[in-house]
C-alpha cells in the first residue's frame, strides 16, 4: 500500500550521513527530482525540525517523519524514504536516534490520510518495525517497503 506513494527513486541508503539536516536534503531530492515538492517545502521541514519540540517527527524505533504543512511547497502527494546504515540524531538530540527517515509530502488533508493510514499500518507491525532496523542496503529497504522480492542490481 506504501508503493502507491512512493516517488520513483524515492528509496536510499546511505551507510551513514553527516547530520539530520543532510538527511533531509538526501531524502527529498528524489522528491525534488519528481517535481513534487518545491525547494520551500525542504527548508519548511528542516525549520520545523529545528525549533523547540522538533523531535516530534520521531515515530519510535529509530523512524522520524519528515514533513510539512501542504502550503510550504507540495504540488503532488509522494512519499520518500532514506535508511542509514548508522543512526543520526534528530536535531541534534541524543534522545533521537533516527534510522530510517520517510520524507512525507501531502497536498491537501484527504491526500494525508490516505498516507499517513498507510504509513501507520506500515509501522505498526512490529515485523515491519524489526526488518526496517535490519535494513543493509536499498536493496532490502525496497523489499521491507514495497513487499517485494528484489533479486536484481
Amino acid at each position: 500500500m506504501l508503493e502507491q506513494f512512493l516517488s520513483p527513486g524515492g528509496l536510499l541508503y546511505e551507510e551513514s550521513v553527516p547530520g539530520w539536516k543532510q538527511a533531509v536534503d538526501e531524502v527529498a531530492q528524489p522528491l525534488l527530482d519528481a517535481g513534487t515538492i518545491k525547494t520551500s517545502y525542504v527548508d519548511a521541514v528542516k525549520e520545523a525540525i529545528a525549533k523547540p519540540g522538533g523531535t516530534y517527527m520521531d515515530l519510535g524505533s529509530g523512524v522520524a517523519l519528515a514533513h510539512a504543512r501542504p502550503e510550504a511547497g507540495v504540488i503532488t502527494t509522494s512519499l520518500s524514504a532514506l535508511h542509514a546504515g548508522t543512526p543520526f540524531l534528530l536535531a541534534d538530540d541524543e534522545d533521537h536516534p533516527i534510522t530510517t527517515m520517510f520524507c512525507l509530502a501531502a497536498q491537501d488533508a484527504n491526500k494525508h490520510l490516505s498516507l499517513m493510514q498507510a504509513l501507520a499500518t506500515f509501522l505498526s507491525d512490529e515485523s515491519n518495525q524489526q526488518r526496517l532496523a535490519q535494513v543493509s542496503s536499498k536493496q532490502e529497504l525496497e523489499a521491507v517497503l514495497t513487499g517485494k522480492s528484489t533479486q536484481h542490481e
